[in-house]
């Protein structure tokens, strides 16, 4: 499993200044974080690792990167992606897909072929101003804190929009 050590080191390697924050109570998930660190929701990111089931009926692991105070909506995630189904990975699917402890996933570090998304609310938010930005390292005494643009350049994936509005959502046939 990675953890913070694994995190710092990589930091360290590509020269990028940030903080490993030891926190006076455990976390038991990245929710967590903002009262943890005594940070606003938004300035806190969270992993949501998610199955889907493709229109060809394959079933597939992705990794959703959001602001603790946005969730991913499952209907925004399924209408972005065109998929049949999507719902929150079990536990043991979060750790085996991520290397990281389910519910405290860093969004740096995933496995190359795990499919990573980023709500695109991000930059726009952080780039706004350059305050700290706090994560989850996978372990629950630690975050990782960094400033927002440093952050930004460094966040895999492919940016996609998560706002509720224009999902598909199933409704019922009238009889």
């Amino acid at each position: 499993m990675k953890d913070a050590l694994a995190i710092h080191r990589w930091l360290l390697a590509h020269q990028v200044h940030h903080e490993i924050v030891r926190l006076p109570r455990p976390m038991t998930c990245a929710a967590d974080l903002p009262e943890a660190v005594s940070a606003a929701p938004s300035r806190c990111l969270m992993v949501t690792v998610l199955e889907v089931a493709t229109r060809v009926g394959r079933e597939v692991v992705i990794a959703v990167t959001t602001p603790v105070s946005a969730p991913p909506p499952v209907g925004a995630v399924g209408g972005v992606l065109g998929v049949r189904r999507v719902r929150p990975a079990p536990a043991h699917v979060v750790n085996a897909a991520t290397d990281y402890a389910s519910g405290l996933v860093c969004p740096l570090l995933l496995p190359e072929p795990l499919p990573k998304f980023v709500d695109d609310r991000l930059p726009a938010d952080f780039l706004a101003d350059d305050g700290p930005i706090f994560t989850a390292t996978g372990e629950r005494h630690t975050a990782l804190t960094m400033r927002a643009l440093d952050l930004m350049a460094l966040l895999p994936g492919k940016m996609v929009d998560l706002r509720a509005k224009g999902t598909r959502e199933a409704v019922a046939r009238r009889h």
